[in-house]
């Protein structure tokens, strides 16, 4: 399944695919998102089986490099999917996610259907 330029209550979303390539680095993410969300999205909505595990390990460093790239490129990151255990793998990641989620720049939602909702 290609990524696709979806619309939600008037915001345009990149809604990228999951088995698209993987994303585990700032480079990445500005060849594989970034880029292709200049086709007139304002969010760009990533499922977590693209994201490496080190995006999750905030001591990488790798979340944040992304999430600069993201906010230099005044796009909105939102991380789709399931990521319970990443969750209980560390003590500063729930954290950001709560962190986030009271923004509007990083979002963690669990699928389409509640990033749609948050979009409404």
């Amino acid at each position: 399944m290609p990524d696709l330029l979806v619309d939600h209550h008037g915001v345009p979303v990149l809604a990228c695919s999951p088995d698209g390539p993987p994303i585990s680095s700032a480079q990445d993410a500005l060849d594989h998102l970034i880029g292709p969300a200049f086709q007139g999205a304002e969010v760009v909505a990533v499922p977590v089986e693209r994201l490496d595990d080190r995006f999750f390990d905030l001591s990488t460093g790798t979340a944040g490099a992304i999430l600069q790239k993201f906010s230099t490129y005044r796009l909105r990151l939102v991380v789709v999917g399931d990521i319970a255990h990443h969750l209980s793998a560390s003590a500063a990641l729930p954290d950001l996610v709560r962190e986030a989620n009271r923004g509007r720049d990083v979002w963690f939602v669990t699928d389409l259907d509640a990033l749609a909702a948050r979009l409404a």
